[in-house]
């Protein structure tokens, strides 16, 4: 087994342990051995949450700077800025990323990822589909064909991406949200819960509604 280290040990990072376990249970041989949580400032209630999971609070993220260098870390942290951030710092360390996809997951043919991917439970990945470093897919959502996802975009829980979307680096989508077949939204943007993309989203903006168009 591979040693593998979280960080972030809010809810995210406790989902992400349970991802690891799903994996290794559903395997003869298991691929992680979870080794702690790192956070520069957990709170109070998620360090007695990770304690009752049984996998220790190690400390900051700096800690990350004296393991070796066979050691695996994977990111889980929501916010696509604060993740890019984090792994800045930790790129410095050389430690690898480990991509973490859960069992339950239908990823199809002719689909590419960088590293430190993360695929939830009953996600539906179809076919030729770019998926960028540190892309985060969260339950239940669907990604269609021919989408092209850069780096550090997060999809929420039941967002549905029809077929040849291209959604920019850093891009948060909102649970439940729609993006019609074709669109484009641009980096660094924000679509809301619920909302349903008609049209390209420019960069830096915030789009909510039915139509979403910019808050």
């Amino acid at each position: 087994m591979k040693d593998i280290i979280i960080v972030g040990c809010g809810g995210h990072g406790r989902e992400v342990l349970g991802m690891i376990r799903a994996i290794n249970l559903a395997t003869d041989a298991p691929a992680w051995q979870p080794v702690g949580f790192v956070d520069d400032k957990p709170s109070p209630a998620n360090l007695d949450r990770v304690d009752r999971l049984g996998l220790p609070y190690l400390g900051p993220v700096e800690w990350l700077g004296e393991l070796p260098p066979t050691t695996h870390v994977v990111l889980a942290i929501a916010d696509p800025d604060v993740r890019r951030s984090v792994v800045a710092r930790i790129d410095g360390y050389g430690l690898p990323y480990a991509s973490v996809v859960h069992p339950l997951v239908m990823m199809g043919p002719d689909t590419v990822a960088g590293e430190g991917l993360l695929l939830f439970a009953g996600v539906r990945v179809t076919t030729n589909v770019r998926l960028g470093r540190h892309v985060h897919v969260n339950l239940n959502a669907t990604i269609g064909h021919d989408c092209v996802l850069e780096d550090f975009v997060t999809v929420n829980p039941l967002a549905a991406l029809s077929g040849e979307c291209h959604i920019g680096t850093g891009v948060l989508i909102g649970t439940t949200a729609a993006i019609l077949q074709g669109r484009k939204v641009g980096a660094h943007s924000t679509v809301g819960a619920s909302a349903s993309v008609v049209d390209d989203v420019p960069p830096g903006v915030v789009v909510t509604g039915v139509p979403a168009r910019p808050r």
